[in-house]
């Protein structure tokens, strides 16, 4: 059973679902999640969550700050994506988890996806309340992934656009934004490739009518900071899944199975056929999610 949830993070109100495990005696293990860069929860992960309510596991996900039907910070923009306002956003999910009585709080898991992928490396790093992690076509290096999505005409952008945006933005002036996908290659756009253009178009049509393709320029400065494999060698002895796409050029599956391997045991690596969006839908679906609730029974069943 499904139920429409809203919880405080520090001042923000966060919504979403929260799934009841089928079959629950008592209180049941919880995954707790959230979506990727710019997305809503109503892009796919409602079939993840359904996957694993259906093992017996209680399931909470929700739309990021400034997303989706989530509140905003005071003072800040909507549609601007802090990694760490994210990851921390997380732990406050965790914690409002722990409080719900069909929820057993010594067993929690973290799941997530692309950009909260990288996400759920870092809190199964920092926070010792999470027990096993499974993250999916992760994000792995912001360095790396920049030089491949932040430009306009084929040149990498000039950080000086993200400078001359603080200092606007310190003026009392708005956030400049950019659209998520588009296909003029003289505009910058947040994910470029074709790939995302036609998941996030067909997803919005039939999926997310909420979704909004638009971020702020300072989310791509954000993103280019942000550096979530240097965590995957601390998250020991939490157990880890890393599933990859074996085409993924977006984030780099090249990347993730070179990071993988700086992880300590106790780990796992499935590799999926297709690109960065393979595992959301059709057979990648069905790879990835049965690979994150085998994963999760097998640490917390």
């Amino acid at each position: 059973m499904r139920h429409d949830v809203e919880f405080d993070a520090e001042g923000v109100t966060l919504r979403g679902w929260f799934y009841e495990a089928a079959r629950a005696a008592g209180p049941a293990p919880c995954v707790v999640l959230a979506h990727g860069w710019s997305a809503t929860r109503r892009l796919y992960l409602d079939r993840f969550a359904e996957v694993f309510a259906a093992a017996g596991f209680c399931v909470l996900l929700w739309d990021n700050r400034g997303f989706g039907d989530s509140d905003t910070a005071p003072g800040k923009p909507r549609y601007e994506i802090d990694p760490w306002e994210q990851i921390r956003d997380y732990q406050h999910g965790i914690s409002y988890a722990q409080n719900r009585p069909e929820v057993d709080p010594d067993r929690i898991a973290v799941w997530g996806s692309s950009f909260s992928a990288g996400h759920a490396f870092v809190v199964a790093a920092i926070d010792q309340r999470v027990k096993v992690v499974a993250a999916q076509a992760p994000f792995i290096s912001g360095r790396a992934t920049y030089a491949n999505v932040a430009r306009e005409d084929n040149q990498v952008i000039d950080p000086q656009r993200f400078a001359d945006d603080r200092r606007a933005r310190a003026a009392g002036q708005p956030a400049a934004m950019i659209p998520v996908i588009g296909t003029d290659p003289g505009q910058v756009t947040g994910i470029p490739t074709p790939d995302a253009h036609d998941w996030f178009s067909q997803a919005h049509k039939e999926l997310a009518p909420e979704w909004h393709n638009e971020v702020t320029l300072r989310s791509l400065e954000l993103l280019r900071g942000y550096e979530p494999a240097l965590y995957l060698p601390l998250i020991t002895p939490t157990p880890m899944l890393m599933v990859v796409g074996s085409h993924d050029g977006l984030t780099g599956g090249n990347l993730a199975a070179a990071a993988y391997g700086t992880a300590a045991e106790p780990k796992k690596i499935v590799f999926i056929p297709g690109g960065h969006f393979a595992a959301y839908t059709g057979p990648g679906f069905d790879i990835a999610s049965a690979a994150a609730r085998d994963w999760f029974l097998q640490h917390l069943g």
